[in-house]
């Protein structure tokens, strides 16, 4: 669900919703823009990060390893152009069914799963945080006369949680079209694959293949018609598989099936059957395996291929860092993740030596808030920096609710060594409103906050690896624009290591391009200025930032030095 959901979602939608728009390029599919998201502008025209210029600043300069923790979906550790960049313990000897280093997780080699089971199955769906809430409390609060002035302050945090989550939980009128649409949309295109297998060659064949190949009969015909009118109209990457493609329109149409069901129907435990801990027990964390792949590595293997994929080897893509390690926590499930395996995904992350985190997810809700908050706290505490994508619903999250977040609960206070990022374009980027075409610099899916989201990164046609083990493709949203950010942060930190976590964010937000131009508001036909939308008002630089990084004196505690690889 995570490859339709960040490669499709928003093209499909556009057909049955007014307010989300499909993007497609200007410039050909191909090598014209694979990797626009790291070029200088003055020498390729594309609104990149100006990576190349950024690495002639340094030149010369020896560079320190930095260890990277993806908290994802998990990862291809067989990949050609990440495996040379995987993070391994140092510690653990893979496969003898030991805890080597004493940390509590068993042959945890490239990192650790929280959401797999002891017995070697995994979590693969979820329910969502909103329907979990609902259920738990509505015996609590449902038909009852609440006195909220009689409520302790965390009795009543739980009260308005639960009435947003009442609220919210019933599917409106726009998700029911889409629902409609989508299923319709499923039965006219399922079997379509296996029309055109045969005669092809291939069972993994992709919209590519299908340009290419000349129908041999009427039924090929009209399938070739339709999978590239399918492709076309959503403007999804030629590079993808049709199989893959149809099943995961498959699996997000079973789940808004189970959405619209939700608020009649507790949701299954899935995570409860397989994991097996006491989830109310924060001490009972050493759960899970070290199955850090499992069966649905997409969106992590594309979100580790951005920030470390290994660079000037001649294969598929460049990451951003060169010197750089990919710590695996898998914890995101297809569905919402759950509070206690955030939490301690960065606590492990911080505890093996991660001077920056990914964070590519979110959600609506955060029942246990106080555990992440904790989390960050001690990440705070050893100076780890946390990045975090904005989300992918065109929201203003200034006021709109989303998790995780760097504002504490109890104290209000928000957190330093947090980064949040938006999703940016490159104006030659045809995108589409309910009044036609336009171009910007912001990207139509991305959440956006003048005080929440801090910096704006590349999230629009991202180039990366994916599953396969020699296989690349695009994908786009915030959980491709964060990657670039924490991927800028490990590049800066492994020239100027001295840096503590606060001066890396500084040295990132204070150093962004600026435009004079107007910005489209995501989920909007309003034209902007990106100040009123961004913190900072700007997309990142590494070559700005890398040249900022070099005029501070460093601030890093003595008592929490990188750790050598």
């Amino acid at each position: 669900m995570k490859l339709f959901k960040q490669c499709i979602l928003t093209a499909l939608l556009l057909l049955v919703s007014a307010f989300l728009s499909a993007v497609t390029a200007q410039t050909s599919e191909g090598e014209e823009t694979e990797g626009w998201h790291l070029k200088s502008r003055e020498k390729s025209g594309f609104y990149g990060i100006a990576l190349d210029k950024a690495y002639e600043f340094v030149k010369g300069k020896k560079g320190k390893t930095i260890i990277v923790a993806v908290i994802d979906s998990g990862v291809d550790t067989t990949h050609e152009d990440l495996k040379d960049n995987l993070w391994r313990n140092p510690k653990e000897i893979p496969g003898n069914g030991k805890d080597d280093d004493g940390n509590g997780y068993t042959d945890d080699v490239y990192g650790w799963n929280f959401i797999g089971g002891k017995d070697g199955r995994n979590v693969k769906e979820d329910s969502y945080e909103v329907a979990r809430v609902y259920h738990k409390f509505k015996s609590k609060y449902e038909d009852k006369k609440i006195n909220v002035a009689e409520l302790s302050a965390d009795e009543k945090a739980e009260y308005e949680m639960w009435l947003k989550a009442s609220e919210e939980i019933a599917p409106d009128a726009t998700e029911m079209m889409n629902l409609f649409f989508l299923k319709k949309l499923y039965k006219e295109t399922q079997g379509l694959d296996s029309v055109l297998a045969a005669g092809i060659g291939k069972k993994d064949f992709t919209g590519g293949d299908v340009d290419n190949y000349n129908p041999a009969n009427d039924d090929e015909a009209k399938a070739k018609k339709k999978i590239k009118s399918f492709y076309e109209n959503l403007g999804l990457d030629k590079s993808l598989v049709v199989k893959e493609i149809l099943e995961e329109l498959n699996a997000y149409v079973a789940s808004l099936e189970k959405k619209a069901e939700q608020q009649e129907v507790a949701p299954k435990n899935y995570r409860a059957e397989i994991v097996k801990d006491n989830y109310d027990d924060f001490n009972d964390r050493f759960y899970g395996n070290g199955d850090v792949m499992a069966s649905t590595p997409f969106h992590g293997t594309h979100v580790s291929g951005i920030i470390g994929a290994v660079r000037n080897n001649k294969k598929g893509v460049d990451g951003i860092a060169t010197h750089v390690k990919l710590m695996t926590i898998r914890a995101v499930p297809d569905g919402d993740e759950h509070d206690k395996d955030i939490a301690l995904a960065i606590r492990y992350a911080v505890d093996n030596g991660a001077q920056v985190i990914n964070m590519s997810f979110g959600k609506s809700f955060s029942p246990e808030k106080k555990w992440v908050d904790e989390a960050v706290q001690y990440a705070a505490s050893k100076g780890v920096l946390l990045v975090h994508a904005a989300g992918n619903d065109h929201k203003n999250i200034d006021t709109a609710w989303n998790f995780p977040n760097p504002v504490f609960q109890q104290s209000k206070k928000k957190a330093s060594n947090w980064i949040t990022v938006g999703a940016s374009s490159d104006p030659s980027f045809d995108q589409s409103s309910p009044e036609g075409k336009y171009n910007s610099l912001t990207a139509s899916f991305s959440n956006y906050g003048k005080e929440e989201v801090d910096v704006f990164a590349p999230g629009m046609k991202i180039y990366s690896t994916i599953p396969g083990g020699n296989t690349y493709g695009n994908a786009q949203g915030t959980s491709m624009a964060s990657p670039v950010v924490a991927g800028l942060a490990a590049f800066i930190l492994s020239y100027y290591p001295d840096l503590s976590a606060e001066q890396v964010k500084w040295v990132i937000e204070n150093s962004v391009s600026k435009t004079d131009m107007k910005v489209r508001k995501p989920g909007t036909t309003e034209d902007v200025d990106f100040s009123l939308i961004c913190k900072t008002g700007g997309i990142v630089n590494a070559y700005e930032a890398i040249k900022l990084a070099s005029t501070l004196k460093g601030e890093r505690s003595k008592t929490r030095e990188l750790k050598p690889f």
